[in-house]
C-alpha cells in the first residue's frame, strides 16, 4: 500500500489551480455569486462524463445560451433556447426539464444548498446510508412523464448501487476549501464526503493498494473513502484530485509512447 508521504506528496503536487483550466471545476470558478457558483457547479457536474475536451466544449456552449448569468436564467425559467443541445445520452428533452425543475427549486427556497442540507440532515436523524437519495428523489418526483433515459442519467439513482461520482464531485467542490474546490457550503464537514469515484481513480486506487473491489460501484466508493481516512481523517477527499490527475498524466503518457 503506498505510504501517507507519498500519497501526501501526490496531493500537494496535483491539486493546484493549473488544473481547473482543463477540468470542469473551471466553471466554478467564473462566478463570485454563491447561487451562480453552485448553480454552475451543479450543472457542469450533470454533463462531467465521456472526454473531458467534448464535454466541457458542450458545457461552453450552454453557459453561452445562458449568457453565462447561469443564477438569472435559471430563475427567468425560459429555456427555449436550450432546444438542439445534446450531448452523448442526453438531448433537449432530457436537459430542459431538469433546468426546469432547478427553477421551481429556486423558486419555492433558496436552491440546491438548502434542498441538499435537509437531506443531509435527515439522513443523520434516519441513520440513512446515502443521504443523496432524497436529493434524487426531489428530482425525480419533478420530473415530466415523458422523461427518458437521457434524464436518468443526468440524475442517476442510488438504488441502482452505482459510484455517485458526479454527485460526490459537486459536492466536493462545494464543501471542501482550497485552491481548486470553494467550500461554501457549511453544514457538512469535508470529512464526511464520499471519494468521487471514476475509471482513473478506481485504476490508480488499486495500483496504490488502496481499493481490493473489482466493480466501480457504492461499496468501492466506501472501502477506498475508509481508507483514506487512514491518511487523513478530517479530510480525506484531498486526494480524490492528486489520484485523478495522476491517472490522466499516466495516460498521456501512454498516448506518447503510442505515438
Amino acid at each position: 500500500m503506498i505510504s501517507k508521504k507519498e500519497i501526501d506528496n501526490l496531493a500537494e503536487k496535483y491539486e493546484n489551480k493549473d488544473f481547473i483550466k482543463d477540468d470542469p471545476v473551471q466553471f466554478v470558478h467564473r462566478y463570485k455569486n454563491k447561487n451562480d457558483i453552485e448553480l454552475a457547479g451543479f450543472i457542469a457536474s450533470l454533463f462531467a462524463y465521456g472526454n473531458r475536451k467534448m464535454f466541457i466544449k458542450k458545457l461552453d456552449d450552454l453557459f453561452e445560451r445562458a449568457d453565462n448569468d447561469i443564477y438569472n436564467y435559471v430563475l427567468n425559467g425560459d429555456f427555449r433556447n436550450l432546444q438542439g443541445l445534446e450531448y452523448r445520452f442526453s438531448k433537449d428533452y432530457d436537459i430542459i426539464p431538469v433546468f426546469e425543475i432547478m427553477h421551481l427549486l429556486y423558486s419555492e427556497s433558496s436552491g440546491l444548498e438548502e434542498l441538499f442540507k435537509y437531506a443531509y440532515v435527515k439522513d443523520r436523524g434516519e441513520k440513512y446510508d446515502h443521504f443523496l437519495q432524497k436529493v434524487v428523489d426531489y428530482f425525480y418526483s419533478k420530473a415530466p412523464k415523458t422523461a427518458k433515459q437521457g434524464f436518468y442519467h443526468m440524475i442517476p439513482n442510488p438504488k441502482n448501487g452505482g459510484a455517485m461520482k458526479r454527485m460526490n464531485m459537486f459536492l466536493r467542490w462545494m464543501v471542501r476549501k482550497s485552491d481548486v474546490d470553494t467550500g461554501i457550503w457549511s453544514f457538512m464537514k469535508p470529512a464526511d464526503l464520499y471519494i468521487p469515484l471514476d475509471v482513473h481513480v478506481a485504476r490508480i486506487s488499486r495500483n496504490m493498494g488502496l481499493l481490493k473491489r473489482k466493480s466501480n460501484d457504492y461499496i468501492a466508493v466506501k472501502e477506498l473513502t475508509e481508507n483514506l481516512k487512514k491518511f487523513d481523517s478530517i479530510d480525506p477527499i484531498k486526494y480524490d484530485f492528486a489520484m485523478f490527475a495522476f491517472g490522466v498524466e499516466l495516460n498521456k503518457n501512454r498516448e506518447r509512447i503510442v505515438l
